[in-house]
């Protein structure tokens, strides 16, 4: 029947062709609650619709990456990696990815820097209590 989603188990068997291995939490979650799988294969049609989208493969892969790297998503990170090298990524676009990342995460961390670079302008000799 056209429309019918995939079982959680289908979904898994795309996992392992498309990156060599399903991570392992997703086969835990296959037999903990396979709606989980279920849900999680829906969601990234979500994000990353199959046809149609403004990004080429390569890019959500990398944007992907890059993202689980600033999140400290190491799962993500390892299956996104495997799909990179399958799709033949290039190194140079993969540092660069990196080095993104890394930014984003830096700057995060700037960013919530505010309230102290706050205390310390506010301060007339730069220590004391205000």
């Amino acid at each position: 029947m056209p429309g019918l989603a995939p079982s959680a188990e289908q979904i898994l068997v795309q996992m392992r062709d498309t990156l060599g291995a399903a991570p392992a939490v997703m086969e835990k979650a296959l037999d903990a609650d396979p709606t989980v799988v279920v849900e999680h294969a829906r969601s990234k049609q979500y994000a990353m619709p199959p046809q149609g989208g403004a990004l080429d493969e390569e890019t959500r892969t990398l944007v992907y990456m890059a993202v689980a790297l600033a999140t400290s998503d190491h799962t993500c990170v390892k299956a996104m990696v495997a799909k990179a090298r399958s799709e033949g990524t290039s190194s140079a676009k993969l540092l660069e990815a990196f080095h993104i990342a890394r930014l984003a995460r830096a700057t995060a961390v700037l960013g919530n820097a505010e309230p102290l670079f706050d205390l310390v302008n506010g301060r007339a000799d730069g220590g004391g209590e205000l």
